[in-house]
Order: C-alpha cells, then structure tokens, then sequence
C-alpha cells in the first residue's frame, strides 16, 4: 500500500496548512473560554471538504498509487490499461493508459504526460509514486520491468516538464516496491525485496537521487508497506507486516535514523495486535497517523494518531475495517476503509461498509464527512490511496482504489471532493404528529442526514404557510438520527391543522416533509396516557405514516423501520386514534435509535395480532441493528404453534412459556417483566407464565428490536426469526411492571 508521502505531493505545503489550522483552533478555544463556551466544542475542526464527487475520469483497473504536483497535476499508478470519461461504461470510450495517468487535479481530465510500465512476463503495476522536494522528479515504484520502452528494474524516476523516464536513475530493485519517500538527495524505499544495488537489503534501502545505493539499513523481516519522513527530516516512519527491524522485536511500525537506520523507537508485541499491519502512514506538524489492515480474530483495523514529540500514542480508533489510506488536510485526518463496525468507540455498529471516514488528528471521534464508494473488484476493500493537492485556489481530494461506484453511481477507480460548493441537501425529515394530550399537538421528527454537516436546522411549517412557526439546531449522524419534539399549544380542541419540516445545512434546504394531519384532542387518550403515567422510556404507538416510529414518551428513543413494512393499518389494538404496523414474517423490523446498557430490571409491552404458523420473534434486545444480532436476549418470540416464549441469557438460555397459542387473528396484549422476582410473561391481562428462579440476564451494550432478529440457539426455535402480523403499541419500561398495573393497561383497550 503507499506511503503517505506518495499520496501527499507538496508535503512542505501540507505541514504549513496543518500547523496554521492549529493556531486557528487554539483562537477558537481561547475565544470559547472567554465567552463561557465550551473549549471541547470549539476544538472540534470542521470538515474542509464537501462530500459531493466531481466529474473525474475513470480506470479500468485498480488505482494503487497517487502524488499531487504544486501545478495541479495528479499522477496515478496501478494496475489498469485504459481509462475512460465520466459517465462512460467501461469498455467505451477508452484511450490507453498502461499502468500510469497524469490528471489536471481541477478538471478530473487526463493532461498530455502518458507512461507505459510493463513487465516481460508476469502483471506489471504501479504501487508507489512520490515527487522530490523541487517536483521535478516522480519517482515511481511497483513491479515493472520498463518504462515507455525504457529498460528499468522495478524503481524509475520521471523528468516532469518532458514527462520521459530518466536515463540516469538506474537501480536493480529484486522485488515489488510498495512505498516511497523522498529528500532532495535520497530517495527511501519500501516492498517485497531483499536486494537492491546487488547489496542486501531486507525489505527497506535507500538510494541516492543519482540511484547509488546508500549504506542506511532498516532491515525487516517482513514485507514493507509505508516511508514516511518526519518534517524535520531527522527519522523515517516504516509500516508494513514486519516484527522485526534491524533485529529489534518491532511488529508492524517502527522509527528510524534517517541517517543510519538505527531503530529510534520500537512498538512492542501488542501494541499492534500480530493480526494486523500497517498500510499507510501520514503525518502533520505534530503528529503521525497509521492506517491499519487485519485478518482473524482480535484484529485492529483502526487508525493510530502518534505524537511526533516522543511517538508516543495520541489516540487510536477501534473501528473494523481495514483501513488503506490516510491523508491530513486543515486537521483532518481523512481514511479509506471498508469500516463496518465503530461500536466500541460509540460511533455505528455493524452494518454496510462506509469507505470514507474523517476525524479531527486530535479526537477520534467520528466527524460529519460521509460520502462512500462500493468494495468494486479485487480483494475487494474499495478506497486505496489519497493524495491532496490545489489548483485555482481550491484544495482537491483524489481518492483512488478498486471501486466501482461511487455515492451509488458508476464511477471506477478514481473520485475527487473538493472545499466547495456544497451541492448536497439533507434529507426530508420525516414527521409523526401526537394528540394524547388534551389542548396540544405534539410534533415529533426524526432529524435528517447529510453527507458532509452534521449540524442542520429545522424549520416547521403549519396549516401550509410561508413562514415557520418553530426553527431549531440540532446534530445527528447516519447511524444516529434523534427525535426532536416541539409541543404547539397554539391550538383548540377540535381544530384540525398540518405540519411541514425542511432540514438545512446553511446552504441548501431539503424539500418540505409531507404534509401530516391531527385533530386537537379535547381530552387524555387514557391509554397512552396509564402506559405514559406508569414510566414508558420506549413508547412506539406506529401511527407514523413516515419511515420511522415515532417515540411518544419523554426519552424521544425513536425507531428505525427496516424494509417497509405496511402503515397505519386500522382497526388498531386500542380505541381511539391509532393505527398498527404490518410485519412480512421476513426481513420487516423496527430498531431503537439509542444504544442502551444492559437492563437489569424491565418490561416490555407490546400487543401483537396473527395467523402465522412459523413462528418469529416480537420483540427483543439485540448488539446490532442493520444485521442479525450476535448478542441477543430479554425477548418474547412466538413458536410455531403459536405459543410465547419469553426468554433471557442467564448463564445459558432461560425461558418460560405460556401454555395456549395465540396466533388465532385476534389482537392479544404482551408483557414480560424481569426484576428481583424473576420473570413473568401476562398475556391480556393475566400471568401466563412466571419463574422465580432467574434474575438476570447478559451483559452488553444493545438496542431494542421490534419484529425480528437473531433466535439461534434457543428453545423451540420457530421456523422463521422473524414475525408476520401485526404490531401495535410497543412500550419498554426500565421497571418491572406489577400485575395489577398490567390488568390496567389491558382494560383500557377500549377506552382510547
């Protein structure tokens, strides 16, 4: 994988926009603290960059390699043989390109500089591009035997201005070279090789500019991945699969004398785990950051933020999935990866891949850049390498790898962002309206997602006017969507009025939600209100005619509906005006936004209406959300015969079960309650079932699923996991409800 000075190109220009966004920052601290602000806040950088692609042209092959000039050119290396405009299927269009193209960095558009870097026998391809200091020279590593013709042996150096190879850069290389980095005389390098000049050399060597092999040794003993110099040219960074450097136990990262190839610091086993490697390297004027790829069990697939004062650990992510490329651009550290898991640093849980992530080099936190490519062809992982770079007065991010889309449209190989214009608008809200109360409309909406801010505004408009009656901010991620809630007592009871929201990012505005209806109550709905009275902190009641469900109690835990399941199906399971959810028995389920600790104590209620004969569980605590979950117990699922099952972890699968069937198409109401009495399962009103014996249950980090989810390994395993029925007014408690307050519930379905 390249290094990051192969992906940097002006890497003295980088430092100097990474250090005066420092100083930015500390401003903005200093002048938080001063107003009463909140200096954790002010630290957090913004995202230079929109996450709308531009109009780039594309490869046919897997782009490997890439370095941006000063004059706006972007080399790329890989393993292709031709590439095509934008919006051209591949085979179209094409013109040659074998293994090398140059870009104009602010057209997307290939510039007259064309290489061909080919291999007698054999793939050849391109893994490693750097420019010297003065950018007249590109050198150029992979496995390739010439260059346009021109007999070279696996390194090559480029004159720029005439876009030749250079007859005077000459150096018999054994193996693949996989990174580069350069000084106004040496150039260092990285790969698969174990001689170089004739002379051994295990995996790292440097050279002089002239292409004499110099006598620095870093010699590793497995393959090297990642050159990076420190700014002030005293140490070489090295990342790859190695334990070892010069004999010293250093796995996987490694400091050295730029001078001697003396190990300066080593990482001890553990501190990346014997699983993963390094791909990548990059740093700014204070830090370095690694990119980190692993296989098997107790992998790291994170990034790495070390201090350049004594290289040490600043942070590290947990995130899992294998992470190819960093780059630092205004103090943010942008990656590619095929990230599919950040729970263990309170970010999303496993689910889709996001390829493109971004953290401030001083938190890692996730920040609000999410623009994403597919996997594409290859191993597959997606993006390979970055490289930054500015022309006209706009600062360009090439992203280069072996996808195939990119934000859900063709787009092979190669994508660019830029520092505007913002193009993007966020999503519609969507919107749910309450009437329990007497006087007042309760106006609920799950906040909206954009690609590149994580701050929007919301606007509601009523009874079709053009002017808002309630505007408000407020943050939210793709995988963590809150409910906002704004109450209008501006009404009277019997009145009917509508309700409209748009989101902003401050510059665009998504369209106006749907208009959604209610008729203001004259008084209490008495059964929202008993559930509401007795401490619901989940209250789903799916009178939501958008996709999601809309939490009615004070703690706003809204749900993400899964695969469309059918809406505002009447009659409902109570009086009043309500409207239930249809399940497929499927893939259709409902998750809770929040991400809650382990219960100890709770009920869940729900009431459920069905003919099904497989069976399918109702509703449950699961560790993940877009997935079956891996973790997964404190749930009520029914069997095949129709009878319920409740059922928590307690050293292995404890359960109860009530004796009659209830998948008769009559609507039935549900509770299961676990506490210091140990459980108990009621079915319309009375105990069905009950133990004494079990007062606890699995410990983990979770969220509440509605409809479906993981049932393997439990008793009488209905046929599918998943429910077909119905589902109305689900409620989770974080008490265990008592009989006599069940008995209530249930005799007040027909009270409204």
């Amino acid at each position: 994988m390249m290094n990051a000075t192969t992906g940097r190109g002006r890497p003295g220009r980088g430092r100097v926009r990474a250090a005066a966004a420092a100083l930015c920052l500390l401003a903005a601290a200093l002048t938080a603290a001063a107003s009463g602000g909140s200096p954790a806040e002010a630290l957090t950088p913004p995202v230079a960059l929109t996450a709308d692609d531009l109009s780039t042209w594309q490869t046919n092959g897997i782009v490997w390699s890439m370095a941006g000039s000063d004059a706006g050119v972007v080399y790329t290396g890989g393993t292709f043989s031709t590439v095509r405009p934008p919006g051209a299927a591949a085979g179209t269009s094409e013109q040659p390109a074998v293994n090398f193209a140059a870009f104009d960095a602010a057209t997307g558009a290939p510039t007259g500089c064309s290489l061909s870097f080919t291999l007698s026998s054999g793939t050849a391809t391109v893994r490693a591009l750097v420019l010297s200091p003065d950018q007249k020279t590109l050198y150029v590593g992979g496995q390739f035997g010439s260059v346009s013709g021109v007999g070279v042996s696996n390194i090559a150096a480029i004159d720029t201005a005439t876009c030749t190879p250079r007859q005077d850069f000459k150096v018999a290389v054994s193996a693949t070279v996989r990174a580069l980095a350069v000084t106004a005389d040496t150039v260092y390098l990285g790969g698969d090789f174990n001689s170089v000049a004739g002379q051994t050399r295990k995996k790292f060597a440097a050279v002089t500019t002239g292409a004499a092999l110099k006598p620095w040794k870093a010699d590793a003993d497995e393959v090297g991945r990642a050159v990076e110099l420190t700014p002030d040219g005293k140490h070489v960074l090295l990342g790859g699969n190695f334990f070892t450097v010069n004999g010293t136990t250093s796995h996987a990262l490694a400091v050295v004398d730029a001078t001697t190839g003396a190990v300066t610091k080593s990482y001890p086993a553990g501190f990346i785990p014997d699983t993963s490697t390094v791909q990548d390297l990059t740093t700014d004027a204070t830090g370095f950051y690694t990119a980190n790829e692993g296989t098997g069990g107790g992998v790291f697939d994170g990034r790495i933020a070390l201090n350049l004062s004594n290289f040490e650990q600043r942070w590290r992510d947990t995130c899992l999935g294998a992470t190819q490329a960093v780059l630092v651009h205004k103090g943010v550290l942008y990656s590619g990866s095929h990230a599919h898991d950040c729970a263990t640093m309170g970010e999303f849980p496993n689910q889709p891949r996001k390829h493109l992530l971004a953290q401030s080099v001083d938190d890692p936190a996730l920040l609000p850049w999410f623009p994403d490519t597919n996997d594409g062809i290859g191993e597959p992982v997606g993006p390979r390498v970055m490289t930054q770079t500015d022309k006209g007065g706009r600062h360009y991010l090439w992203v280069g790898g072996e996808f195939t889309t990119v934000n859900g449209v063709a787009q092979q190989g190669l994508t660019r962002f830029a520092d505007g214009p913002d193009t993007g608008a966020p999503w519609v809200p969507n919107v749910s309206l309450s009437t329990v109360a007497a006087g007042k409309v309760e106006v609920n909406w799950q906040t909206s997602f954009d690609t590149d801010d994580g701050d929007l505004t919301y606007r509601i408009y009523r009874d079709g006017a053009s002017t808002p009656v309630y505007t408000t901010t407020a943050r939210s991620m793709f995988w963590d969507r809150p409910q906002l809630r704004w109450t209008d007592t501006d009404v009277a009871a019997g009145e009917t009025h509508s309700y409209r929201i748009s989101a902003s990012d401050g510059t665009n505005t998504s369209a106006k939600s749907a208009a959604v209806s209610a008729t203001v109550a004259s008084a209490a709905q008495k059964y929202p209100a008993k559930v509401l009275a007795d401490g619901a902190s989940l209250y789903w009641r799916y009178d939501d005619p958008a996709t999601f469900a809309g939490d009615t109690g004070g703690v706003r835990d809204n749900g993400f509906v899964r695969n469309s399941p059918t809406r505002l199906l009447t009659p409902a399971a109570v009086a009043g005006p309500s409207t239930a959810i249809g399940l497929n028995g499927s893939n259709q389920y409902v998750y809770s936004n929040k991400r809650h600790p382990q219960p100890t104590t709770f009920s869940v209620e729900t009431w459920i209406r069905t003919t099904t004969a497989k069976g399918g569980k109702i509703i449950g605590f699961g560790s993940l959300t877009m997935q079956n979950s891996t973790q997964y117990d404190k749930h009520v699922y029914m069997r095949d015969d129709g009878r319920l099952v409740f059922g928590v972890k307690s050293g292995s699968a404890r359960t109860i079960t009530t004796p009659t069937a209830y998948n008769n198409g009559a609507w039935h109401h549900v509770v299961a309650t676990q506490g210091t009495g140990g459980m108990a399962l009621y079915v319309d009103g009375k105990l069905s079932a009950s133990t004494t014996l079990y007062t606890g249950n699995e410990k983990y980090d979770g969220y509440w699923r509605v409809g479906g989810d993981n049932l393997n390994g439990w008793p009488s395993r209905p046929t599918s996991d998943f429910f077909a029925g119905q589902i109305d007014e689900t409620a989770v408690y974080p008490t265990a409800l008592s009989s006599a307050q069940v008995s209530a519930h249930y005799a007040l379905r027909t009270a409204g």
